[in-house]
């Protein structure tokens, strides 16, 4: 069975695309930047998109009735990984208990300029 989670952001219609998907015991957890109703959060500052980041993404693991001991992937996107100490940081706050696999890219540009990071979750129940 699938569930589909939606923001009601505009852009998942326009793009096809939705918040979460579930699929029995994996949850997928689409790519994520530091916007709050449409806002930059943290502008010019790694640490603290990468905190509002993983805070959003918690909120999306809640409702789907997961948490955050069920990621098992990040997936972080920097627009210079020069930086990468301070999404580090934030990402051990949240996950250094837990541990999952992850990677850090630096990419060229994120859809906004004021959005430093992106990044997706992949999420299973035991």
């Amino acid at each position: 069975m699938r569930t589909n989670y939606s923001t009601g952001a505009k852009w998942e219609d326009i793009v096809g695309y939705s918040r979460a998907v579930r699929i029995g015991n994996t949850l997928e957890v689409s790519g994520t930047v530091a916007t709050d109703g449409g806002a930059v959060v943290g502008k010019g500052d790694y640490y603290a998109q990468t905190r509002f980041i993983l805070e959003k993404v918690d909120k999306v693991l809640q409702q789907a009735g997961f948490a955050l001991k069920d990621v098992v992937r990040t997936r972080i996107f920097v627009t210079d990984i020069s930086n990468w100490e301070e999404v580090g940081k934030a990402h051990g706050e949240f996950f250094n208990e837990i541990k999952p696999v992850t990677s850090m890219v630096e990419i060229s540009a994120l859809i906004d300029p004021d959005y430093l990071v992106e990044i997706e979750v992949t999420a299973i129940k035991s």
